[in-house]
């Protein structure tokens, strides 16, 4: 030990005291808004059906029509791997999880659509739809067929269409209670939003149905869907968006980007309508940034480019889906829009290999931060986290196994929550 050094201070403790108390707001504005990744599942993707589409048997049907067109045109994991491009090393692993997947769970995330999808019908016709919609989302989470998460997308708050919107909320909303409450996994989106003001309606819409029925305050959150330049920039030259997730007190659960409503509204011809389109990649930037740390989840929109016809055709649509949804993820949009069955094995595929082929990297480094063995990479908190998320995004779709994460990195599904988790606090994890 080498000689004791003599601490000393300038400072009285009163100074310390003044400057904590002059923080007190700000202290509490931040934990408002940005309180962090809520720590739940985000699904990697969301399916659009319409309302009248609808019925019991629909998310096993996806799954059928999925695993038929791969049994059609890419009926083994070599087959499948060349016609996108995965390595020879993930090939069985992703085309044998794909399947399962396809089997077990086709579809993550499904939205009964009663705005564009479904278009406008006589009143009578949408309310028996949507009440229809209500008892087949309830007898699903009865009987054990639904998606993790489902419900409806219902039209906006727009003048034209404000009121048969807010009567669908209405009509799908009581069907539930009366069948039994409000399932865990419901999601609701509200579409075309191009004013906060649209936002702060939906919120007391929301706030009315659960004092008339005595919810929790707050027991209902929504996703905005970001489909008009306004969202993105208002009027003032500020960012609508980041205005929107105030707007929404806390209920907003998820931005949607709307890539063809947003582009035809900035002009993009239709032949060049795409998720990769330079001005669908500023509309996401910006509401990338305006959530960061919000707890509100960005999604990626879809591609019209359907997999269907002979099988050189379904092969090049299948890697053009491929190859977006492997940018999205390397772009951290987690969650994306799928429009048609095919659509399905190359969704997987795609989350598949990206969680699968850095599994290794992942889990070494993280081990490595806990360890505190270094490495090649000095790594932070904030990376630990990232690489944390990363893994338990890849057990929650399946990609990954708890246990081969836990062999790799040491840690238990709790360590690894814990340091995904925005308010970890004074975590202790033992070193493997």
């Amino acid at each position: 030990m080498g000689q004791q050094e003599k601490v000393a201070t300038s400072l009285a403790g009163a100074v310390s005291e003044e400057i904590s108390a002059s923080l007190t707001a700000v202290d509490a504005e931040l934990a408002r808004r940005y309180p962090g990744d809520p720590g739940t599942r985000q699904p990697v993707h969301t399916v659009y059906v319409p309302g009248d589409v609808f019925e019991p048997g629909t998310l096993r049907s996806w799954g059928d029509q999925a695993l038929a067109a791969l049994d059609e045109h890419a009926p083994d994991a070599a087959s499948f791997a060349a016609v996108l491009g995965i390595p020879e090393e993930l090939a069985g692993p992703v085309h044998d999880r794909v399947r399962a997947k396809l089997e077990r769970e086709p579809v993550e995330d499904l939205r009964i659509d009663f705005e564009d999808g479904y278009g406008p019908r006589p009143d009578a016709e949408e309310d028996e739809d949507a009440a229809r919609a209500a008892r087949l989302v309830s007898e699903a989470y009865a009987n054990g067929t639904a998606a993790p998460y489902m419900g409806i997308r219902m039209k906006c708050m727009e003048a034209g269409v404000r009121d048969r919107g807010i009567r669908t909320t209405d009509v799908f909303l009581t069907g539930l209670m009366a069948a039994g409450g409000l399932p865990e996994g419901l999601v609701l989106t509200l579409p075309k939003v191009t004013y906060p003001e649209q936002v702060t309606a939906f919120v007391q819409l929301l706030e009315a149905f659960e004092k008339a029925h005595g919810l929790d305050a707050g027991r209902m959150g929504f996703e905005i869907q970001i489909e008009t330049s306004q969202s993105i920039l208002a009027a003032d030259g500020t960012a609508a968006v980041a205005r929107m997730i105030d707007a929404a007190q806390g209920r907003a659960t998820g931005l949607h980007y709307g890539t063809f409503d947003y582009s035809a509204c900035v002009g993009v011809s239709a032949a060049y309508q795409a998720s990769d389109h330079p001005a669908a990649d500023h509309a996401k930037a910006v509401m990338q940034v305006a959530a960061a740390g919000t707890g509100v989840r960005v999604s990626d929109g879809s591609t019209n480019v359907l997999p269907v016809g002979p099988t050189a055709q379904v092969h090049e649509a299948w890697r053009l889906h491929y190859g977006l949804t492997r940018r999205a993820l390397a772009r951290a949009y987690y969650q994306g829009w799928d429009m048609h069955p095919g659509h399905l094995p190359t969704r997987y595929a795609a989350v598949y290999a990206f969680y699968r082929e850095g599994l290794e990297p992942a889990a070494a480094r993280l081990a490595a931060y806990v360890a505190k063995a270094g490495g090649d990479v000095m790594d932070e908190p904030a990376t630990a986290k990232a690489l944390s998320g990363y893994l338990l995004r890849g057990i929650d779709c399946g990609a990954l196994d708890t246990a081969e994460v836990a062999r790799l990195t040491g840690l238990t599904r709790a360590d690894l929550d814990a340091f995904a988790s925005p308010r970890r606090g004074d975590l202790t994890v033992t070193a493997p």
